[in-house]
């Protein structure tokens, strides 16, 4: 069942124009930039968009201009797991992985306690906060970690919603979901 989402929901991303992608993403980002969580984080990690994720620089640049602390993920394959590492810059902290991922050059780990906020990827979202990634469970794992106390925000076009996401024992929720339509919060 996964697996079929997964190839629905990046046929229906690849498939989009450009200008849906502009469009889509800078109201997403209006809205997350009208969020309470949005507004009372002082570290935020986001993601960096890959072509076929909703954009996220200008929600990093926005940050910036916020004075807030900005981190993303460097991922070991390895270990399979991600590490929090701040950056300043769009274009000179960050180079591009032999996988395509936008990843820190170098940098100090952030401690993950002082995360106030998680701006999570997806392919695919339901109304109760469930989230279908990739398959490799670097964002479940993160957010399972007790050190984690902040909030995971899903960020996503609104197309991406689906009735219902398959969740297995290891899958994470989030706390918040924000597309260009829509702001959902969960309880948990």
């Amino acid at each position: 069942m996964k697996k079929e989402l997964r190839q629905k929901y990046r046929t229906l991303l690849a498939d989009m124009s450009i200008a849906e992608y502009e469009r889509k993403s800078n109201e997403a980002a209006v809205r997350l930039f009208d969020c309470r969580e949005f507004a009372r984080a002082q570290v935020i990690m986001a993601f960096v968009s890959l072509p076929t994720e909703i954009e996220t620089t200008q929600v990093i640049l926005h940050a910036w201009q916020e004075h807030k602390r900005v981190c993303v993920p460097k991922v070991s394959w390895e270990q399979r797991r991600m590490m929090p590492v701040e950056i300043n810059s769009l274009t000179e902290d960050l180079a591009e992985t032999q996988f395509g991922l936008h990843e820190p050059v170098s940098g100090i780990p952030v401690p993950l306690a002082t995360i106030d906020l998680v701006i999570v990827p997806g392919l695919a979202f339901d109304a109760f906060g469930n989230r279908l990634g990739r398959g490799r469970g670097f964002y479940d794992r993160f957010l399972s970690n007790p050190e984690f106390k902040g909030k995971a925000c899903a960020f996503a076009f609104d197309e991406q919603m689906t009735s219902a996401v398959p969740v297995g024992p290891h899958d994470r929720p989030v706390d918040l979901l924000v597309t260009d339509k829509r702001t959902l919060r969960f309880r948990r």
